[in-house]
């Protein structure tokens, strides 16, 4: 089939319109690449040379080649010594050609996505839209619920509406959009072995099942029955009749083409459209005549004589694509709608891969074929985002007369054009393709968030390009559309074009008019000088701590103050509690300052584990290229001494340490797909999903066995939500061979639902199967602290103390954790609060530990350590239901209101929104309330207990 697709169809020509002269290249400014370390003059292995100075000697040789290469010039003149000069001595002044980071030119990034004043309002408002509008308008509903958890950055979230607005898609189209979507989300593109067209085996996904129109939101979690199925089996039986078995057909007339007669049945001819009909039987000469002449109608004798077998059998099986197309053609002249629906099934059902669909998207779009477009497209989508690097794919999605051509036939929507944009710029935020993309995104949006989202994105993107006016002009339109955050992006637009006070102004007066916000104050810190900046930043902190600009200034500022101990300090306040790129880049930059560089090492590492392309110190130095340079300085492990420092920085709860290990370790192995699980895990107690899950990618395509790689696919369906799929992996894993973390997937996968006594018991015996299997003390140790949770949950209290123990011996400090609950169930509640007391001295991230702690002491000493553990980790929610549940106690309902309303401000967390909600309720809020409920449920549409406190909360409205 596809040696005719590609010797038989080429030869066909096109009509001319379809041809385009512009070709747009992506990232035609992007700089080269650093050259590899070891390409470098000089640059052979990590070890120390032989002579003296050997170490100093490649680190200048290192810099002197990524400095010719990148032209990165020191601010400062210095004087390099010789590169031969032996025992050269390292400064951090070698380290940083641009030297140190400076206040001055600092500034936060402005968020692409929609961000909203309340955000509780805005998801409220959502969940009611989708509550209430007509099945049709749902999936339309979701995205824009996807827009606004975009800007949530939660990935789960995120995911979870787009598989809804995928779930009520009605037309082909959608579905197309969103299951690409969904498996870009997935990045399956990264395994390999598998290809685009491959199907995860559900509905949802299945490149099959979305080119079959219709509203079946039920059917899309069901088993898709494309694997192995023929295109036939694909199809509605009904649409599809048996072809006549009989050899005898009564010709009675025939079509002449050139010297050949194709002979055909009048009335089956005639039944294939009102123009046909016409023609032989409505008093046309061709009436009357046994043999028409047809000679200049554009078809061959080959493609006459599949319109005569088709208007017998609608059948097309047995006929090649460049029939098929002649088919079409001939359908549209002369009106023939179930032939050219057959044909544009058909064609479309042959699309399997990028030159198919290059090929194929022509004559589709020039014919007028829907699905065989769709199809086209949906290679276009599943093929990204390396398809975006092909300049005929570019030119169809970002010319406005490709885009013109995609709507006539109706594939040109909002939808398909923020996952392009989306994808574009994160591949580069300054593109020409990133604009065009958004230029077109602008002319799709139909509804007001589509076009705040439009305007306020393309904004973004012209003061990345320093297009300053543009940028002021779109921020500007996403304002009038409603869209208030676009207001800093005016501010800062005003700003890059010397208009300061202008800008403090526009932020000043929406800081007086609205529910004041950590972004609103970090921006107007950028306006102003002296104290006023850092109170500015300082109440940016305390309204979002999250947020990592002001960290990062105050860190800054402390340097230009030569108070290096203290900046770090300051950087490890959040990077306690979030692992942020930019700010291990920050806490590396002044380590180096300060000639820490096995700190600075450390930090690169990790951060190359989040973000493995980042560019460090002003986009200037690729941190690959850092690690080279530091990496003599510092100390040389051997794999072994990877191993216990990894042990040791593992059992004291130093994920960051762990992570950089970890990266050490695959610089010198990087094939072993162990390591690269180790990494996924600790990503995940990090909650970096998005790395998390590549490193999970890469484990599993670098399996050395098969019962390795079916582990490595489990965890990967399990955390993207596909648990059967993962207990179908585990199973299939031991069958082929017994092993500890085929085990310990499956007791894990079956844990996670509520455990009847028999489904316990099996868990039990699942994690007991897993620790009789060879392993580490790290996995060893995690297996016995989740078999001690198990048996405490079946009150097997001694057995359960027993495992935790043994975790101990090995090292797994979190033990502690579950030890200090049997205690606790015990009714020993010192003994809980002093095995509490040994994981803080141990963990350097505690702020779960005095959590924990808080448990097991009075209440003024868990007030104590429930603000502590707010100090170091202010993302965690129960201590702010804690101290309110105690201000409701006593009966100081605004303040029990306030500390809620604190954390929800920077995290819109269900349970925080649940309590709050029904601290409203009880005070006879019954607006407030609803409001709580319906962002509660935009979060879990299925939250039981928020649904009933909802209806609860209603009632009074109702019966009005």
């Amino acid at each position: 089939m596809q040696h005719n697709l590609f010797t038989t169809m080429r030869s066909l020509k096109l009509a001319e319109g379809c041809k385009g002269t512009q070709v747009y290249a992506l990232n035609p400014s992007a700089p080269p690449p650093p050259p590899p370390p070891g390409n470098s003059a000089g640059g052979g292995s990590g070890g120390t040379g032989g002579g003296g100075g050997g170490v100093g000697d490649k680190l200048l040789q290192h810099l002197s080649d990524h400095l010719r290469v990148n032209s990165v010039r020191s601010k400062s003149s210095r004087t390099y010594p010789p590169p031969n000069q032996a025992n050269a001595v390292v400064s951090p002044e070698f380290l940083l050609p641009c030297g140190l980071p400076v206040t001055d030119l600092l500034e936060p990034q402005i968020d692409p996505c929609l961000k909203f004043v309340d955000l509780v309002e805005k998801m409220a408002e959502v969940y009611r839209r989708i509550d209430v509008c007509p099945q049709f308008e749902k999936s339309g509903a979701y995205l824009e619920q996807c827009a606004i958890f975009r800007g949530i950055s939660d990935p789960k979230l995120f995911r979870r509406s787009l598989r809804s607005s995928r779930q009520h898609a009605v037309d082909v189209h959608a579905k197309v959009v969103l299951a690409s979507w969904l498996r870009f989300e997935r990045r399956e593109d990264e395994l390999i072995g598998t290809t685009s067209m491959d199907c995860c085996g559900r509905n949802l996904e299945c490149p099959k099942a979305t080119l079959v129109s219709g509203y079946d939101p039920e059917s899309v979690y069901d088993p898709c029955v494309c694997s192995g199925a023929s295109r036939s089996e694909m199809m509605n039986e009904d649409d599809v009749p048996e072809c006549s078995t009989s050899d005898e057909v009564d010709y009675d007339m025939s079509f002449c083409i050139g010297d050949e007669e194709v002979p055909c049945v009048r009335y089956k001819i005639a039944s294939l459209s009102r123009p046909f009909k016409a023609m032989l039987y409505g008093g046309f000469r061709e009436m009357k005549r046994a043999t028409i002449n047809f000679t200049n109608n554009g078809i061959s004798v080959e493609g006459m004589r599949a319109a005569e077998s088709f208007s017998r059998t609608n059948r097309l099986d047995n006929f090649p694509p460049n029939v098929v197309l002649e088919l079409l053609k001939l359908a549209n002249r002369f009106c023939c709608d179930e032939l050219k629906s057959a044909c544009d099934s058909h064609l479309a059902h042959l699309v399997n891969s990028l030159d198919e669909a290059m090929l194929l998207i022509e004559y589709g779009l020039e014919e007028a074929a829907y699905l065989l477009v769709a199809a086209c497209l949906q290679v276009f989508l599943r093929e990204l985002p390396s398809s975006m690097h092909n300049p005929n794919v570019i030119k169809i999605f970002c010319s406005a007369e490709g885009r013109e051509r995609l709507a006539s036939l109706g594939h040109a929507s909002f939808a398909l054009y923020f996952f392009l944009s989306q994808i574009a710029m994160e591949d580069d935020m300054k593109s020409n393709t990133t604009v065009m993309l958004l230029e077109r995104l602008v002319e799709c949006a139909v509804e007001n968030w589509e076009k705040q989202l439009a305007y306020h994105q393309l904004g973004v993107v012209m003061l990345e390009r320093k297009e300053y006016k543009d940028a002021q002009r779109w921020f500007n339109v996403a304002v009038e559309a409603g869209h208030l955050y676009s207001l800093v992006g005016v501010a800062r637009s005003k700003f890059k074009r010397d208009h300061r006070y202008s800008a403090y102004k526009i932020i000043n007066s929406l800081i007086s008019d609205y529910t004041a916000t950590g972004w609103m104050h970090q921006e107007r810190s950028l306006y102003c000088n002296g104290k006023e900046r850092l109170l500015d930043l300082d109440t940016a902190t305390e309204l979002d701590p999250t947020l990592t600009f002001p960290y990062k200034f105050r860190a800054v500022a402390l340097v230009e103050e030569n108070q290096f101990g203290a900046a770090i300090a300051e950087l490890n306040k959040i990077l306690g509690f979030k692992a942020s790129p930019d700010c291990l880049e920050m806490r590396a930059w002044i380590s180096i300052g300060m000639e820490d560089y096995e700190g600075a090492l450390k930090d690169i590492r990790a951060l190359l584990t989040l973000e493995p392309n980042f560019m460090m110190f002003n986009w200037k130095i690729h941190g690959d290229h850092m690690v080279e340079l530091l990496r003599p300085l510092a100390q040389q492990w051997s794999q072994a001494d990877c191993w216990m420092q990894l042990y040791d920085r593992w059992s004291s709860v130093d994920d960051i340490g762990s992570l950089a290990v970890v990266h050490h370790m695959l610089a010198n192995d990087p094939g072993k797909s162990l390591l690269r699980f180790r990494q996924s895990l600790l990503l995940l107690r990090l909650n970096c999903q998005k790395a998390a899950m590549r490193s999970l990618r890469l484990a599993r395509n670098h399996s050395k066995s098969e019962h390795e790689r079916l582990v490595y696919e489990g965890w990967i369906l399990y955390d993207t939500g596909h648990r059967e799929e993962a207990l179908a992996k585990a199973e299939e894993s031991i069958s082929i061979q017994r092993s500890f973390e085929a085990f310990f997937l499956k007791a894990y996968a079956l844990a996670d639902s509520t455990l009847d006594p028999d489904s316990s018991n099996y868990v039990i015996q699942l994690l007991q199967e897993a620790l009789k299997c060879p392993s580490d003390g790290l996995r060893k140790g995690q297996a016995l602290n989740n078999l001690g949770s198990v048996y405490v949950d079946c009150e097997k209290l001694d057995l359960a103390a027993d495992c935790y123990t043994n975790a101990l011996t090995i090292k797994h400090t979190r033990a502690h954790q579950g030890l200090a609950r049997v205690y606790h169930l015990k009714n020993q509640r010192k003994a809980a609060y002093d095995e509490m007391t040994k994981l803080i001295e141990k963990a350097q991230n505690n702020a779960s530990a005095y959590e924990k702690r808080s448990e097991y002491c009075d209440r003024e000493m868990a007030q104590s350590d429930l603000s502590l553990a707010t100090q170091l980790d202010p993302l965690r929610t129960y201590p702010y239901r804690y101290r309110a549940a105690v201000l409701m106690d006593d009966h100081k309902e605004s303040e029990a209101i306030d500390e809620l309303s604190r954390a929800i401000s920077f995290k819109p967390d269900l349970q925080l929104l649940h309590l709050r909600a029904a601290f409203y309720d009880s005070m006879g809020g019954g607006a407030a309330a609803i409001k709580d409920c319906e962002a509660a449920l935009c979060i879990d549409p299925g939250h039981a207990d928020t649904l009933e406190l909802y209806q609860k909360a209603r009632e009074p409205n109702d019966q009005k």
